[in-house]
């Protein structure tokens, strides 16, 4: 196995981001990719096995590129670029990055950060309804939401409804204090908070007067028809069948549906199927319906949250690793049954 040396050029001004505070986004590079890196008057020389080097060296050209672009590099950057180099699509983030959705009331950016939540934004451009499934931290919400507003600006819907099941109250809200608003507000806060984000307290309240911006529970979609609006289901996983059967026809003409929701996550009473895990089955191969699966891999909250989804997908045997060890058990115990039995 070659050695070899290799030097990227990191402008002073960028220096800090690419390489992180107390150089922490160097020093992960060189424990994930095995190689050695000296930092000195704007250059990183890279030392190791080619293979290596050159991977480190596509590593920092990407982190690089994006400094350059006005973005804070965190460690999801870094570790999503990791892992990206060993399929040789590190390049790939470049390209994420360009897709630019809408702006916060502060001016930040609000994009895909990884190939996930790109193909799930593809998906909701160019299907009518679209599923995006997955653990918590994925963007599910908030991207769906950002597009939601972005369609409204653009006059391309009349309104948005914002709707999701208040399954930890039974959606019996009567012996809570207050009005109807006062009694679901705790459940839709998630909704709220990402409106507030994108759009502003002052832009929601004024639309929702006008009735443009609909936050309701999900038992209040019945018998309505819902056209030219854009509806977002969140916490599908929460629902009955029957709810979901009544939720998607009520689909009207010019309408765009996105439904959210994380099968690992159900409240449910012990033994009801959730919506969500039934439609998935037989909607599947319609052609107007698009499906995007979040993994672990597009959490992009705390990398602690990456890890803790990581570690629940293991134990729970979702990972193809595990699935195999369970296989594995599987032959060894019917190995075992047969020996007794014979």
């Amino acid at each position: 196995m070659s050695i070899i040396e290799s030097i990227v050029d990191i402008p002073v001004e960028h220096e800090r981001k690419v390489c992180g505070q107390l150089d922490c986004h160097l020093k992960k590079i060189e424990r994930t990719l095995h190689v050695s890196i000296i930092a000195r008057d704007g250059e990183l020389k890279i030392i190791g096995p080619d293979h290596a080097v050159r991977r480190a060296k596509s590593v920092f050209n990407t982190l690089l590129e994006l400094s350059k672009r006005g973005e804070e590099i965190g460690e999801q950057n870094v570790d999503y670029a990791l892992a990206l180099s060993f399929e040789g699509k590190d390049s790939e983030l470049l390209a994420i990055d360009q897709d630019i959705i809408c702006h916060t009331i502060n001016g930040k950016p609000v994009k895909p950060k990884t190939l996930g939540q790109k193909q799930y934004i593809d998906l909701i451009r160019t299907k009518m309804i679209v599923f995006g499934v997955g653990p918590a931290g994925t963007g599910k919400t908030y991207l769906g939401m950002s597009m939601a507003i972005q369609a409204f600006k653009n006059g391309e819907v009349n309104r948005i409804i914002l709707t999701r099941p208040a399954i930890e109250a039974g959606e019996k809200l009567g012996f809570l204090p207050g009005d109807l608003q006062s009694k679901i507000d705790p459940y839709l806060r998630p909704l709220y908070d990402a409106l507030y984000q994108i759009m502003g307290a002052e832009s929601y309240l004024h639309n929702a007067e006008k009735g443009l911006i609909e936050v309701a529970p999900l038992a209040y979609m019945r018998g309505r028809t819902l056209d030219n609006a854009f509806i977002i289901l969140d916490e599908a996983q929460n629902t009955t069948q029957a709810q979901m059967k009544m939720f998607l026809t009520r689909i009207g003409f010019g309408s765009k549906v996105i439904i959210t929701g994380d099968q690992s996550q159900k409240d449910l009473p012990a033994g009801q199927t959730s919506g969500l895990d039934t439609a998935l089955k037989i909607l599947n191969k319609i052609d107007d319906i698009g499906i995007c699966r979040f993994t672990n891999e597009d959490v992009v909250r705390h990398p602690l949250v990456q890890k803790i989804v990581k570690a629940y997908d293991e134990y729970e045997g979702r990972l193809p690793k595990s699935s195999e060890k369970r296989e594995h058990g599987d032959r060894h115990e019917n190995g075992r049954e047969g020996r007794e039995h014979r």
